[in-house]
């Protein structure tokens, strides 16, 4: 993504590379490395977010749902927006998009010279049909005109043009237990070429206990923040830094995410990946 269009009047984010990627392995993810609400580097000084959040009134929208407010603070959609730059006119890839949430939102903050691809696995839409319904009600919302419907088999992910962003929220456990670590990656590689150098990758998901491997992601529904780092820097990303927004210190993360006693208030971790510039120094 070119810096020069990355202003809505000033920066909304921006990203500073401090240092190396931290090693694998190097600390866990199961427990918040970070405090507060600003999203700072992890203690080895892998990178830095300047956070600065969308205006608020985006969620006032009245395109958007009542059911979609009512999730607004638990699902935190102005912090997480802000952990990318995201100026209008971006060109917006939700994978995964389920009951549209981010994709509403999305459309919205990147304003009608942007576009959002609702990217739906083929896999996924023969086995749930409701999904490309959902999404195709959206796209043809005046609201929403923006947006546009992709079914697309998950090792073919593509779009008709490059993306700044693909964001993925609560799914990337259903691709790497449903269909295998080898699809997972396959996935990544595709996301890759997709995207614009400098372009951003945010993987958001329920965390599982370190070392579960595939077993959380097919009984939990979670996953090892450990095993999306190493999937996606294996296609080539660089993990830019992680945020503690929807983190939380209570869970155990040996509960299913459905049961009642935890639903809606999981530990989530938020990956920021970044494809290199063309320069190739990540930024």
């Amino acid at each position: 993504m070119k810096v020069s269009p990355l202003r809505r009047g000033a920066f909304r984010a921006s990203i500073i590379i401090l240092g190396s990627v931290l090693a694998s392995g190097a600390q866990s993810l199961g427990t918040p490395v970070l405090g507060g609400m600003a999203l700072a580097a992890e203690s080895s000084g892998r990178g830095q977010v300047a956070l600065q959040k969308p205006d608020a009134g985006l969620l006032a929208s009245p395109a958007r749902p009542d059911t979609d407010r009512a999730r607004d603070a638990l699902r935190k959609p102005l912090d997480l927006l802000a952990l990318v730059p995201l100026p209008k006119g971006a060109a917006v890839a939700d994978l995964m998009p389920g009951s549209g949430y981010f994709t509403r939102l999305l459309s919205l903050d990147i304003g009608a010279s942007g576009h959002v691809f609702a990217v739906i696995p083929a896999e996924m839409a023969a086995r749930h049909p409701q999904l490309s319904q959902t999404a195709q009600a959206i796209a043809t919302n005046p609201a929403f005109s923006n947006v546009s419907v992709v079914v697309t088999p998950i090792v073919d992910f593509h779009v008709s043009q490059p993306l700044d962003l693909v964001w993925t929220s609560q799914n990337y456990h259903d691709v790497y237990g449903g269909m295998g670590p080898e699809t997972a990656l396959r996935m990544d590689q595709a996301i890759f070429l997709a995207l614009k150098p400098g372009g951003y990758y945010v993987v958001i998901d329920h965390v599982a206990l370190t070392g579960t491997g595939i077993v959380a992601p097919t009984t939990l529904h979670r996953i090892d923040p450990a095993l999306i780092t190493k999937q996606v820097e294996t296609a080539g990303f660089r993990l830019v830094s992680s945020s503690p927004v929807l983190r939380n210190p209570t869970d155990d993360h040996t509960l299913p995410v459905f049961d009642k006693t935890i639903r809606g208030h999981t530990d989530q971790v938020t990956l920021i990946f970044q494809k290199p510039s063309a320069k190739g120094d990540g930024n």
